[in-house]
């Protein structure tokens, strides 16, 4: 069965002047030309995304879209009219947002965070402002400790209202944040924990893994300056976060890590990679 907003794998089942037709269940679908891999063949299986288009046929692109039906996804309107606005989702047919979908009367040139979704009259492919009501944590499928992804919704003056896994909604406090967030923005984060329906959640990963993973930003940054960085455990937290990208406390956590290792050494005034 193919899915509409979807990738689908399908099977060429004819070529065409003006393309190949890839076999549907119960009809053909057309891969224009323009987007048929070189060399292809009948017979080859081919992954494809599948929408419909100005005309309401169902039509296949090997095109990657910035998002496909469920997604939550920051996209820049093109076009306005009475009746919506066109968003440019990386496809060469926009993505349409109703004016009843929208929260304000949308401008072209900005950016708006959208889902998107099937219209359940048309079938066809739509986008909407209105996230909350796809949101729910009535019945989570996540769990504390789990890796996430998550989309920034909104700031409040607690932290970041965030969005975990197009389904769930959560909270990032302002004391775990440690660089600039903006809406839309895409991140992985870790469930720290869950409090009935309430879900807080920090930015990388739980545990020694995120020590792993910034010990390797360290070593990095140390080998493209000539093996020594003029920071330590007495760096204000401002230049180790403006540097590092990474909080005084995690930062004292993997240097120290790395020295255990013996990977590094610290001197007066700063920490030393040790040469292998």
């Amino acid at each position: 069965m193919v899915k509409v907003g979807a990738y689908n794998l399908l099977r060429v089942k004819k070529e065409a002047d003006f393309g190949v037709y890839l076999e549907g269940v119960d009809q053909e679908i057309l891969l224009p030309s323009r987007f048929v891999p070189k060399g292809t063949k009948v017979g080859d299986e081919l992954e494809v995304f599948l929408y419909h288009d100005s005309e309401n046929r169902l039509i296949a692109t090997t095109q990657k879209p910035f998002g496909i039906a469920g997604d939550v996804v920051l996209l820049k309107a093109v076009s306005v009219t009475k009746q919506g606005a066109f968003l440019d989702w990386g496809l060469m047919k926009d993505l349409f947002v109703p004016a009843s979908q929208q929260l304000t009367k949308m401008v072209p040139g900005q950016e708006y965070l959208v889902r998107i979704y099937i219209d359940d009259l048309t079938g066809r492919l739509a986008a909407t402002e209105k996230i909350d009501q796809f949101l729910s944590n009535d019945d989570l499928t996540v769990q504390e400790l789990e890796l996430v992804d998550v989309i920034v919704y909104r700031r409040t003056d607690i932290g970041y209202v965030v969005i975990i896994n197009n389904k769930h909604t959560g909270i990032i406090h302002h004391n775990e944040v440690f660089r600039t967030l903006e809406t839309g923005d895409k991140l992985k984060g870790f469930i720290r924990r869950i409090n009935g329906d309430k879900i807080d959640v920090v930015l990388g990963k739980p545990g020694f893994n995120k020590v792993e993973d910034t010990a390797t930003t360290i070593l990095r940054l140390l080998d493209e300056h000539d093996g020594y960085l003029p920071y330590n455990d007495k760096s204000s937290p401002e230049e180790i976060q403006e540097f590092f990208q990474m909080s005084k406390k995690t930062f004292k956590m993997t240097i120290g890590n790395l020295y255990k290792q013996r990977k590094i050494e610290f001197t007066q005034t700063g920490i030393k990679k040790i040469e292998e």
